[in-house]
């Protein structure tokens, strides 16, 4: 049997988003990918689409070097609307941070990756439709997350020690010259 992805229609595109969405409610996300990237190639900049894709490819991070950011950057940056690619770029950078907390990363280490995400919400929220807070709920979910561990404020180049944990020289000096 001949394995060659098929197209499909364009009148397909709208049931096609839906059933993308399903995955994704499922938790299924490799396979609301794979539907976008269906639609994607029928329709390259099918805006529901890549939204759909990026946060789709987001849903599977796990915080290791495996992680496709640079490619769900690539996918938002294509976003025409300046509310979106800056909602979304923030998206990335929060579930990316998460991820990596997850995985056990240092959260003073992931403070930089909150810290994007906060400033894409903040240029989201001055440019937002009217009525949408979406911006706003993901800066409170940042405070949160930020709040909840207090590990994010660590001084960012603290020494694990300190020269005080060394021992004194002239100790070192004397156990080589026992010897």
């Amino acid at each position: 049997m001949d394995a060659e992805l098929k197209s499909i229609s364009r009148a397909g595109i709208a049931e096609a988003i839906a059933k993308a969405e399903l995955y994704r409610y499922l938790n299924e996300p490799e396979e609301a990918e794979s539907i976008c990237r269906d639609i994607l190639s029928v329709d390259a900049v099918h805006q529901m689409a890549r939204r759909l894709l990026g946060l789709s490819i987001t849903d599977q991070f796990t915080g290791y070097a495996g992680d496709r950011y640079a490619e769900v950057a690539e996918i938002f940056q294509g976003l025409r609307d300046d509310y979106e690619r800056f909602y979304y770029m923030g998206l990335l950078h929060e579930r990316r941070a998460k991820a990596q907390l997850h995985a056990g990363y240092s959260a003073h280490i992931l403070l930089p990756l909150v810290e994007d995400a906060m400033r894409c919400f903040a240029k989201a929220e001055e440019i937002r439709p009217p009525g949408n807070d979406d911006s706003i709920l993901r800066w409170n979910r940042c405070v949160r997350l930020l709040q909840s561990q207090p590990d994010f404020r660590a001084e960012r180049d603290a020494h694990p020690h300190e020269a005080e944990d060394s021992p004194p020289e002239n100790i070192r000096l004397k156990r080589a010259a026992d010897h």
